[in-house]
């Protein structure tokens, strides 16, 4: 393949974080500026679109003059640009597709629309001075995409080549957290309350129902898990679940997290393979890191990219697309953005029911 694209400018503004990369071919970031607008959705309890596109139409270009900056580069040393087109909230996504359009046209230089989750899925090839992933893990691998918006299992078995084999079938284990976390009164964002509570909390005080998790499926289901804490949070008085906030956390926790890793682990034993990837925004969660981490004990090869990865960030849009380029893939000046993936974006070939297939074996 020829490297015509050797350094990309990206931009990713899919839902309420502002962020701006500039990658190289081989997944090396070489900068990236981050905004938050986490405190500007606070008061509200989760994101409110038309806030989020308006603090990205602040945040953007000044971000993208740091990165530069930051990596000690100008416009000329930008071989294209990549940005987040799908899918995403429609307002937060005009804002840095228009602005790439912009740049592009301007500067006379090719850009391409990337799938976010695509980026998410790719994400645990980044690298920069201070990460590189292990040079055991490669092509083919499962990987969890786990976010507030999106909870599925993917097949990866090369560059653009993926396919979704496993997914939920109602709430995402994200979104699950957020709701349980405005049921106790946490801030926002949930999750990160969640997480930070149930450190000092007992997992078995509560049993919480793990959904779909003794079924031979990749399916994955958090809507009873969700029902399930507003039951029993209905029996409690408001006393009893502030006593009870680290134990209620703990074992909602455990109930996400082991059905999390019992479904990506099944999903690697289908697929003979020992390289599991988990990437998105939950994948900051520390119990699932450390979940993760204990499967190496079983021979699987496991990559978590940093937190910085993890969550929504240009980076992971810029190795996507650069990907893409070297292809000769490009996009015009037509595209627009969209709420949801293209139709041929992935192949879905789901695992609804495994009891017919030959025992899942171990990856060697």
């Amino acid at each position: 393949m020829t490297l015509n694209f050797k350094t990309v400018l990206s931009v990713e503004t899919s839902c309420d974080d502002t962020s701006v990369a500039i990658v190289r071919h081989d997944g090396y970031v070489v900068a990236q500026c981050s905004a938050s607008q986490d405190l500007e959705h606070a008061p509200y309890g989760g994101v409110v679109p038309e806030i989020a596109s308006r603090n990205h139409s602040v945040a953007l270009i000044p971000l993208i003059e740091q990165t530069l900056k930051k990596a000690e580069l100008t416009f000329d040393d930008i071989d294209g640009f990549t940005v987040t087109n799908r899918p995403g909230l429609i307002g937060s996504l005009i804002v840095g597709l228009m602005t790439v359009k912009t740049l592009a046209q301007s500067l006379n230089k090719p850009y391409i629309g990337v799938n976010h989750l695509e980026g998410h899925i790719l994400a645990p090839f980044l690298k920069d001075d201070l990460y590189q992933p292990s040079s055991d893990f490669g092509y083919p691998y499962v990987a969890l995409a786990v976010s507030g918006g999106h909870s599925s299992i993917y097949l990866v078995k090369g560059a653009g080549d993926y396919t979704i084999v496993g997914t939920t079938k109602d709430d995402a284990a994200g979104e699950a957290y957020d709701k349980f976390a405005k049921m106790l009164g946490l801030g926002y964002p949930g999750g990160v309350q969640v997480d930070r509570l149930a450190v000092t909390g007992n997992p078995t005080s509560y049993d919480f129902p793990r959904g779909l998790i003794r079924e031979k499926s990749l399916m994955m289901s958090f809507s009873g898990l969700k029902s399930a804490s507003h039951r029993l949070l209905q029996k409690m008085s408001p006393e009893q679940i502030l006593s009870e906030q680290a134990h209620l956390c703990a074992s909602f926790q455990e109930a996400v997290v082991e059905t999390l890793i019992a479904k990506i682990t099944l999903a690697a034993r289908v697929f003979k393979t020992k390289n599991i990837a988990i990437t998105g925004g939950v994948s900051a969660n520390s119990k699932l890191r450390l979940e993760a981490e204990n499967l190496k004990s079983q021979g699987f090869q496991i990559v978590i990219p940093p937190l910085r990865y993890c969550t929504d960030n240009a980076a992971m849009i810029g190795y996507a697309g650069i990907l893409q380029l070297n292809r000769d893939l490009k996009s015009d000046l037509g595209m627009g953005p969209s709420s949801a993936s293209y139709e041929n974006d992935f192949k879905v070939a789901l695992r609804e029911n495994l009891n017919d297939n030959k025992k899942a074996e171990k990856p060697s």
